[in-house]
């Protein structure tokens, strides 16, 4: 699952990228309104988390017109306007959760789990296909019902094959959710990783093959 953070506030915004990619979740980090409103408007997130006191513009006014497009992520507004009248803003301006700083690291991942497992929604609580299953909460995956050991963005490749089985995954899509803005990608670096969980999956006899599409992506299948 990749995740916006527009957060002007670089120490606050390093612990919730920490934080988050300890939760599982990939997570572009962006300081300013225009800039996290260009990364919306370029890649598609599962969700977005929004601080309203952004230096460059209000954020409610983002938040409006995020809310305004045709393909929206679930909003959750991150702020320290704590009184009742900015909740209601917030809400009605089209956020779909509020919370409060200070803040749990725990809370947060929960309420962005919670977004993501609503009807429509990108997240379901536990995906299971032959004889493997992945527990998108504890971020786990299990063979025969055994814990096994796997990476994390082998977990997260995992996820998104297991989300479109018998479709195809854009090799784009599988770039995109992985690595985050600022991070070098090797030319191989997808091809890699899907030949890593390959073997991975076959060594743990689990009877599921990743096809290659060659110049599209790869597609998932018992």
């Amino acid at each position: 699952m990749r995740i916006l953070l527009i957060e002007d506030h670089q120490p606050l915004a390093e612990f919730i990228v920490k934080g988050l990619q300890a939760a599982g979740f990939g997570i572009d980090a962006f300081g300013t309104a225009q800039d996290g409103a260009a990364a919306a408007g370029t890649i598609e997130y599962d969700a977005i988390i929004l601080d309203l006191g952004l230096p460059d513009r209000d954020g409610l006014e983002l938040l409006r017109d995020l809310h305004r497009r045709e393909r929206r992520a679930p909003i959750l507004i991150l702020t320290a306007r704590d009184g009742v009248d900015d909740r209601v803003a917030g809400l009605d301006g089209g956020a779909d959760d509020y919370l409060v700083k200070p803040f749990a690291m725990k809370e947060l991942s929960a309420r962005l789990r919670a977004l993501l497992r609503r009807p429509g929604a990108a997240l379901g609580n536990v995906l299971s296909i032959g004889n493997i299953t992945l527990d998108t909460i504890q971020r786990q995956v299990m063979v025969d019902g055994q814990v096994v050991a796997i990476s994390r963005r082998e977990v997260a490749t995992l996820e998104l094959l297991m989300r479109r089985a018998g479709q195809v995954v854009r090799k784009g899509t599988i770039e995109d959710s992985i690595y985050g803005f600022g991070q070098e990608v090797q030319p191989n670096a997808v091809e890699a990783l899907i030949s890593r969980l390959r073997k991975r999956l076959e060594a743990l006899g689990v009877p599921l093959s990743i096809h290659t599409m060659r110049g599209v992506g790869y597609l998932l299948k018992e």
